[in-house]
C-alpha cells in the first residue's frame, strides 16, 4: 500500500493531476467560509440547529455546510445535478437531444454547453426562492436572519448564490478534465467529509452527558461497520456473463477463440439514483415551503414531505427505484454491446448472437438492477432510525394503531428515533465510500497503465476484483 502511494508520486502526471485535484478541493473549502452580504449567520445556524432532522440537514450535508453558514456556495452543486437530470430525461423524449447524444464528442459537448445553462437557470431560480424563503423566516430566539430585506437582498442574493454555483460547476469540471476524474462527485465527498469530525464530536458530548451509554454507542460504531461492509460487497458485485469468441483471421494471421466474460455490476448506477433523488424530491419540499403560511392545503403537503413521513419514504424510494432503471438504461446499452459482440465475432453460449443477445442481457440487467435498486432504497433511508424515525401516524387506516402499538410497548425509537448525527446516516456513507472506490480505482488503473502494481499489492489475484453474483 505504502509502495503503491510512492508510486503515485514516482509518474509525473498522476502527480500532478493528484496535486491539481487537491489544490481545486482546497479552494472550494476556502469558499465555504465567505458569507452571503445581509444575512445573521448566527440567526441561521440556529434555525438549522432546530432543522437538523429534517430535510434542511440532508440539504446542508451535500452542500458541505454552506447552507447553514448562507456562504457563496449555498446552493452547492445541486442545480448542476437537477439540470443534468432534466437533459438526460429530454434525452429520452426530444429527437434533437437523442441525436446529438450520438455524435460523439461534438454532441456530448453541445449538451453540456445546455446543462451550464439550465444550471444557471435554475440557480436564478432558486436562489430568488431562498432570498424571499429568508426574508420571512426568524430563528428560535425570534432574531431576524435578514436584516434589511428587500429587493437590493434579492438582487445581491441571487447574483452571488448564481456566482457561487457556477464557479462550483466550473471547479467540477476541471477535476474532471484535468484531475483524477469525478469532479462532482469529489465536490461532493469534500462536503460530506468535512463534517465527520463535528459528527464524532458530537457522539462523544452525547456520551459525556449521558445522552448515550456505552452500549449505544457500540452498537452505533458496529452499525457503522455494518454498512460499510455491505457497500462494498454489493459495489463490488458482479454477473459475468460468459463469452465466447471464435477463430479470426486479420490479414495473414489466424487468431484462436477465446473465452472471456462480460461483467455486469449489481449496482451499475452507483450513488447517482440518491443524489437524484434527493434534488428530484426537494423541488416539492422547496415550492411547499413558500406557500405553506397562508394555505392548508400546502401545509399539509409541506408536513407531509418533511424527514420520516410515508409520503416522503414513498416518493424517496420510488425515485430511488427509478433512476436506478434509469441511468442503468443511459450507461449501457444491451443493443449496441450485442451488436459490437457480433461483429467480433463473439456470441454467448447457448444464446444467438444480434437480437436474442441483447434481450438476454437486458434481462439479467434487469434482474441484478432490482436488488442494486432495493440496497440503495434501505441504504438511504436507513438515517431516518438514527435521526427522527418512521412516523406512522399519518398513515391512512392504520396509521394511529401502530403508533399506539409501538408507544404501548416501548417501541417508540421506530417512530421518534434516536437523534443522532446524521454524517452517520446510510446516504452520507454510500455516497463516501462509492465515491472513495470509484477514485482508487481510477488511480490504480492509471498505475496498472503505466506498469506499476496497484493498491493491492504484486501477485496474481492480488488486483481489485468485482465479487461475483
Amino acid at each position: 500500500m505504502l509502495q503503491s502511494l510512492r508510486n503515485i508520486w514516482d509518474i509525473p502526471d498522476l502527480r500532478k493531476r493528484c496535486l491539481f485535484t487537491l489544490m481545486i478541493l482546497a479552494i472550494y473549502r476556502l469558499g465555504s467560509h465567505i458569507p452571503t452580504p445581509g444575512i445573521n449567520t448566527g440567526a441561521l445556524k440556529d434555525f438549522f440547529e432546530q432543522n437538523r432532522s429534517n430535510w434542511f440537514g440532508l440539504a446542508d450535508m451535500f452542500s458541505g455546510g454552506n447552507l447553514s453558514n448562507a456562504t457563496i456556495f449555498t446552493l452547492g452543486i445541486m442545480p448542476y445535478i437537477s439540470a443534468s437530470i432534466i437533459l438526460q430525461l429530454l434525452t429520452v423524449v426530444w429527437p434533437y437531444l437523442e441525436k446529438l447524444s450520438k455524435e460523439g464528442e461534438l454532441g456530448r459537448r453541445k449538451i453540456t454547453q445546455y446543462t451550464r445553462y439550465g444550471t444557471i437557470l435554475l440557480s436564478c431560480i432558486q436562489s430568488l426562492g431562498i432570498a424571499a424563503y429568508l426574508e420571512n423566516l426568524t430563528s428560535s430566539g425570534k432574531l431576524q436572519i435578514v436584516s434589511q430585506p428587500g429587493w437590493g437582498f434579492k438582487i445581491m442574493t441571487v447574483l452571488t448564490l448564481t456566482t457561487g454555483t457556477a464557479f462550483i460547476m466550473w471547479l467540477g469540471e476541471q477535476i474532471t478534465d484535468r484531475g483524477i476524474g469525478n469532479g462532482m462527485s469529489l465536490l461532493i465527498f469534500a462536503g460530506i467529509v468535512v463534517g465527520f469530525p463535528s459528527g464524532v464530536l458530537a457522539i462523544f458530548v452525547k456520551i459525556r452527558s449521558n445522552e448515550l451509554n456505552l452500549i449505544t454507542t457500540i452498537a452505533l460504531l458496529g452499525m457503522m461497520f455494518l454498512v460499510v461492509a455491505i457497500i462494498v460487497f454489493v459495489e463490488r458485485g458482479q454477473r459475468r456473463i460468459t463469452v465466447q469468441y471464435a477463430n479470426r483471421v486479420v490479414g495473414r494471421r489466424m487468431y484462436r477463440g477465446q473465452s472471456t466474460h462480460l461483467p455486469l455490476r449489481v449496482n451499475t448506477a452507483g450513488v447517482i439514483p440518491v443524489i437524484f433523488a434527493s434534488s428530484i424530491i426537494a423541488f416539492p419540499q422547496t415550492v411547499a415551503s413558500f406557500f405553506q403560511a397562508n394555505n392548508p392545503w400546502m401545509e399539509a403537503v409541506y408536513e407531509q414531505l418533511q424527514w420520516g413521513y410515508p409520503l416522503y419514504n414513498l416518493l424517496y424510494v420510488s425515485f430511488i427505484i427509478f433512476f436506478c432503471y434509469f441511468y442503468t438504461s443511459i450507461v449501457f446499452n444491451p443493443d449496441d454491446v450485442a451488436e459490437n459482440m457480433r461483429k467480433y465475432g463473439g456470441f454467448i453460449p447457448g444464446i444467438r448472437p444480434g437480437k436474442r443477445t441483447a434481450e438476454y442481457l437486458d434481462h439479467v440487467l434487469s434482474r441484478i438492477t432490482f436488488g442494486g435498486a432495493v440496497y440503495l432504497a434501505l441504504i438511504a433511508i436507513l438515517p431516518e432510525f438514527l435521526i427522527s424515525g418512521f412516523r406512522v401516524a399519518p398513515i391512512p387506516l392504520i396509521g394511529e394503531p401502530l403508533d399506539a402499538f409501538f408507544t404501548r410497548y416501548d417501541l417508540g425509537w421506530i417512530t421518534e428515533g434516536l437523534h443522532l448525527p446524521f454524517y452517520f446516516g446510510g446516504t452520507s456513507l454510500l455516497i463516501v465510500v462509492g465515491v472513495a472506490m470509484d477514485t482508487v480505482a481510477q488511480i490504480e488503473a492509471q498505475l496498472v497503465m503505466r506498469h506499476y502494481e496497484g493498491f493491492s499489492g504484486p501477485g496474481k489475484g492480488r488486483r481489485i476484483r468485482g465479487r461475483r453474483f
